[in-house]
């Protein structure tokens, strides 16, 4: 797991691409702080850049850098959730500007998963994090589902865990500051 945490640190911290195992399933990732790397996900994609993405980050410190005002409800879902859960918060901060959504919004995820923590923590910035498919087809949850056209496309694909057992996608909840909550994906 070291050599790929090095190695994935060294492309992230270059602007480039990688394809890495989340505590969800296989994704895409950058640093969220780089907007042409963000950039270079959507090509990838083929994604539309009005739709968003979403941010992993090692814990809740990390969390606070990037979001402010977060609702005390939030603490709560993230430590009672029983399955990954991501996150949609209003007006985060330090990011690049096009992973913001178009209503100020931007969706992130506490990870459990050791190799994204470590990874995150050594980056020292949130981690773009989108499944690993061209937009519209199938979300692959093994990494032998990922097609070649993805994998060519990135800067370093990371070896750990390539024999996992696939995952599903995590629930997504949007929470304003006002108090509303609306769940986008269970």
């Amino acid at each position: 797991m070291k050599p790929d945490i090095e190695n994935a640190y060294k492309e992230l911290r270059r602007g480039g691409v990688i394809l890495y195992p989340t505590d969800t399933v296989w994704g895409l990732g950058c640093d969220a702080t780089q907007p042409d790397a963000v950039s270079r996900i959507y090509q990838i994609k083929q994604r539309d850049e009005q739709k968003a993405l979403l941010c992993l980050v090692s814990d809740f410190k990390m969390l606070e850098q990037f979001v402010h005002d977060i609702p005390e409800t939030a603490y709560d879902i993230m430590k009672y959730a029983q399955k990954p859960t991501t996150i949609i918060y209003d007006k985060p901060v330090g990011i690049a500007e096009n992973l913001i959504a178009p209503d100020g919004s931007m969706a992130f995820r506490v990870v459990r998963n050791a190799f994204c923590q470590q990874l995150i923590k050594k980056l020292r910035t949130p981690l773009v994090s989108t499944s690993a498919n061209i937009s519209g087809k199938p979300t692959p949850h093994h990494f032998a589902e990922i097609s070649s056209e993805i994998k060519s496309a990135v800067d370093y694909v990371v070896s750990f865990d390539q024999n996992k057992k696939g995952g599903t996608p995590s629930s997504i909840i949007k929470l304003k500051n006002d108090g509303t909550v609306t769940i986008i994906r269970n």
